[in-house]
């Protein structure tokens, strides 16, 4: 708690002092503001300045931040002589993550790519605190991917896109808010694997999927059988029932304009000739 308010104070402090201007900078600013009173039609031009409602200006008095918030949309004043700013674009920027090959957590090598998306939310942070806000956030969204990617499987990795993508989006958001960048979404676009790798994942799918069948069909003949079983048991109760059956069989036989007709021989009258012999 003691460090918490000592780094506040001392924040407090930077942002006095960096607003503090000294003699010789308000010396300047003086001798600016006369030279416009001066020459106001000429340099009214040159201190009049519009960003679009999209944009923000960090304006630099002397080297140091101006008021501590950016200006715009809209009008606003700059002094020609002790002032330069910086436009920021507020609107939502995408971009390519390229290809990446990386070594999964079970030792095979993908290639993954993505795509993700951000604005700036703190001109002042963007400006103030990095170079260069979007390079700095491409390289670390290749790292971060490289990062997540790699303590994952491969099949955690096909099947949970949305998961990993959530976690790359909150390492991401987390390390760039610093910089004033808030990242919106991180999408995992294309994960490409080794063609011999994809042809043993096509065999063990096909065996997979005969398996099934084989099992399916199985069970088929299981059902059946068991069914020939109960038709059995309910012929033997009614003998007459087979010679109907019979009767119907012959039936189907000649709707379907069959000429060769099949006679079946009871295995009663085999059973009497072998008896007598």
């Amino acid at each position: 708690m003691i460090s918490t308010t000592t780094s506040t104070a001392e924040m407090v402090t930077q942002d006095k002092n960096s607003a503090r201007l000294g003699c010789f900078g308000w010396l300047l600013v003086i001798v600016s503001l006369l030279f416009i009173a001066a020459t106001f039609p000429v340099t009214l031009f040159l201190c009049v300045k519009i960003v679009q409602e999209y944009e923000r200006a960090v304006i630099f008095r002397l080297g140091r931040i101006a008021d501590r918030k950016p200006k715009g949309p809209g009008l606003f004043f700059v002094l020609p002589c002790t002032d330069n700013f910086v436009k920021v674009d507020l609107r939502t920027v995408s971009f390519d993550i390229p290809p990446q090959e990386i070594l999964t957590k079970d030792s095979v090598t993908v290639s993954v790519d993505g795509v993700v998306y951000f604005r700036i939310h703190c001109p002042i942070s963007s400006v103030a605190n990095v170079s260069n806000a979007h390079s700095s956030t491409r390289l670390l969204a290749q790292t971060t991917l490289r990062n997540v990617l790699g303590t994952k499987n491969l099949a955690e990795l096909l099947s949970d896109r949305e998961g990993i993508s959530l976690s790359m989006q909150e390492s991401l958001d987390e390390a760039t808010d610093p910089w004033g960048i808030k990242v919106e979404r991180v999408e995992i676009k294309d994960v490409k694997l080794p063609h011999q790798l994809q042809r043993a994942m096509a065999a063990e799918a096909e065996a997979s999927r005969e398996a099934r069948a084989k099992i399916i069909a199985a069970e088929g003949e299981m059902k059946a059988s068991r069914a020939l079983k109960e038709a059995s048991l309910v012929i033997a109760e009614a003998p007459s029932a087979l010679q109907l059956r019979y009767l119907q069989t012959l039936n189907t036989i000649a709707a379907e304009k069959n000429s060769t007709i099949i006679f079946p021989l009871p295995i009663d009258m085999l059973q009497s000739f072998m008896q007598r012999k």
